[in-house]
């Protein structure tokens, strides 16, 4: 039976047809390698299932927010502050998808300890990038919100520009580090479930998004008074509480409810195995979190694009010719997105 090579392993050189370079294979004494028989029988060389399904993972993101980047790009009417968070969450995912392919390609085709540092750096500044830009989205809404009589200003573009740049250079900094020497290469017994990053680098990495995850939490609690407050004052105004307020507070509610969760549940599994595993641990552990994690960036265009009225229009006027490019739809705040 061929053994198909997994995450935990820092004894081996990497070859042609290894799994996941950035994620080391498991040492023979732990008995923890993966097997599949049917599928290296028929290929006549090892290819980890988990890496079909990463690399599947990365094609579907990496089309999906390919087209909601060309449409925000190519849509001058798209030029608003929430838009252009959307686009920068829609740029991240799709640097993330194009990483998980090129990670497969290398992988067993081209493997090398500076291709394993290079390959792991993007996917680290990317997944930042789109964690940080679904932050920068959160205190968009809760501005639009707050400051509801003054978002539509300069101040407020500066803003968004400021966050940006806070953004990527952050998720770039992260990224070139296991470039930089912050690695496990020259000291195996200091690597993470997650070749070449030490146990250090992946503890930071995860304790900050557990900081953004409760940062985002804090925000959309305030988000949700703020429109319960709003709608009982209307209410109020007009003497009774009518259904359709409380329909739309309900369906508010419903949706912050539903972007925590899905981010939540995407990624809390993977960063807390990252600080509790060690690379001793079983591949399946990894791999088994890790897959979700993705699916987040598969998730976000759904969310945060193709249920806007506006993108839906562009779309179809791209597609279909469906509506006149004259057509001018703004929306009114972040909250619609």
């Amino acid at each position: 039976m061929n053994e198909s090579l997994v995450v935990n392993d820092s004894s081996a050189s990497l070859g042609v047809g290894e799994a996941l370079p950035w994620m080391e294979a498991a040492s023979p004494e732990h008995n923890v390698s993966l097997e599949f028989s049917t599928t290296t029988a028929t290929l006549g060389f090892p290819i980890n299932p988990w890496d079909i399904m990463l690399c599947l993972s990365g094609t579907v993101i990496a089309c999906e927010n390919a087209i909601v980047v060309a449409i925000i790009f190519y849509t001058p009417t798209l030029r608003t502050p929430m838009f252009v968070l959307i686009g920068s969450l829609a740029t991240a995912d799709l640097l993330a998808g194009i990483g998980l392919i090129l990670n497969f390609v290398f992988q067993y085709v081209i493997s090398s300890e500076t291709i394993s540092l290079i390959t792991v750096g993007f996917l680290v500044a990317s997944f930042t990038a789109s964690i940080s830009s679904l932050l920068a989205i959160t205190v968009d809404r809760y501005l639009s919100l707050y400051n509801a009589l003054t978002y539509f200003s300069e101040k407020t573009l500066q803003y968004v520009h400021l966050m940006l740049v806070v953004t990527w250079g952050v998720s770039l900094f992260l990224g070139l580090l296991p470039v930089l020497g912050w690695n496990c290469l020259d000291e195996p017994a200091s690597c993470s479930i997650v070749h070449p990053l030490t146990r250090s680098n992946i503890t930071v990495l995860s304790t900050s998004f557990f900081a953004i995850f409760v940062l985002m939490l804090m925000l959309y609690f305030k988000i949700c008074k703020i429109v319960c407050r709003h709608a009982h004052q209307i209410a109020l105004q007009q003497h009774f509480f009518a259904t359709s307020h409380y329909v739309a507070t309900k369906k508010g509610v419903s949706t912050l409810a539903i972007i925590l969760g899905t981010f939540g549940a995407s990624w809390l599994p993977f960063a807390t195995y990252c600080l509790v595993g060690e690379k001793e641990y079983p591949p399946v552990y990894t791999y088994a979190t890790l897959l979700p994690a993705t699916y987040n960036s598969m998730i976000n265009p759904i969310i945060y694009a193709y249920r806007n009225t506006e993108i839906q229009r562009s779309i179809f006027m791209l597609l279909c010719g469906c509506f006149q490019a004259n057509g001018a739809y703004r929306s009114r705040s972040p909250s619609e997105v």
